[in-house]
């Protein structure tokens, strides 16, 4: 069965309680992550019930740093698209408000996991904490399991050169332009979104590039990368791609464009996906669009450099 989306609590049916559960907010949906969802639908398997993921939106750490924003791996469309890929049964997403942020870890287990989920069995982290101010946490959970009448089981924090994989890690990375990520994410970083219209300046500029909005206030990637986009042929296209506001022209949005190599088509509308494979420099503004044009022209060389080495071009 394809993975089925809970649309808050208020969307909980009888046929999604008796679960196994996990809670977390997923983001990036890391090798981490595919440990505990793995785990999880064993567990569902073994004792004959469904599998639920459950998450936030938003983030709460977006949620209390307001006006500082968090740089998302992925927005909310990619993690729905990410976790079912992993074949879980249920992901349910909860709306993350300051009534959700005041309730207590004893109320949270009563409310949400007894009465609204009946839940047979929670699999967290190691460094799962809930509840407001996050006072509970796995042996808290343990214990009111007991009184409550279900299992709970934590797994231990997946080790990668000795250090815990995490978001947090892999954000660090991306932020220093360290795009070799395959061993912390188990696959290459992407970017989803609709190709829109935009101001037709790269098309003037003679590198014609496809617009994509980030819907996040922050992005986890900023600057001029070597791309592949994925959605349009049965493999990835090769191109180069800005994510920035484009301070030559006085830009204040971040986007992403795409100027995609020897091609020549119509994909407005078209819902793709773009693979960052290498950080070449941080975004610069220049004096005039002559100056612009020649770095764009550069970049685009070191681009084609890189995939005709690898024999895509």
């Amino acid at each position: 069965m394809a993975t089925a989306l809970i649309r808050d609590l208020y969307n909980i049916k009888p046929e999604h309680k008796g679960g196994v559960i996990t809670i977390g907010n997923f983001d990036g949906v890391h090798i981490g992550h595919n440990v505990l969802i793995n785990k999880l639908k064993e567990r569902a398997k073994a004792l004959h019930t469904h599998s639920i993921v459950m998450t936030f939106e938003p983030q709460p750490l977006e949620y209390f740093a307001r006006e500082k924003g968090v740089a998302r791996l992925t927005r909310w469309r990619e993690k729905f698209c990410a976790l079912a890929e992993t074949g879980v049964d249920y992901v349910l997403v909860v709306r993350f408000n300051q009534k959700l942020a005041d309730l207590s870890a004893t109320d949270f287990v009563k409310n949400i996991l007894v009465d609204q989920l009946a839940v047979e069995h929670v699999l967290v982290g190691d460094d799962f904490h809930f509840g407001h101010n996050r006072e509970g946490n796995f042996e808290f959970l343990e214990r009111a399991g007991k009184d409550a009448g279900f299992t709970v089981e934590n797994i231990s924090s997946v080790l990668v050169d000795g250090e815990r994989v995490s978001s947090t890690r892999i954000r660090q990375a991306l932020a220093q332009g360290n795009h070799d990520l395959l061993h912390l994410l188990g696959h290459p970083y992407t970017m989803m979104g609709r190709v829109v219209h935009g101001d037709k300046l790269g098309r003037a500029l003679g590198f014609p590039t496809a617009n994509i909005h980030l819907h996040r206030p922050i992005t986890p990637v900023q600057g001029i990368y070597i791309v592949r986009m994925h959605g349009i042929e049965n493999h990835g296209l090769p191109g180069v791609a800005n994510v920035g506001i484009r301070p030559t022209i006085g830009g204040t949005r971040s986007l992403l464009e795409v100027y995609l190599f020897n091609f020549d088509r119509d994909i407005y509308g078209q819902y793709v996906s773009v693979e960052f494979c290498q950080k070449l420099r941080a975004e610069e503004r220049y004096e005039n669009l002559e100056l612009l044009k020649e770095a764009i022209a550069r970049d685009a060389e070191q681009a084609r450099v890189y995939f005709e080495g690898r024999g895509e071009l």
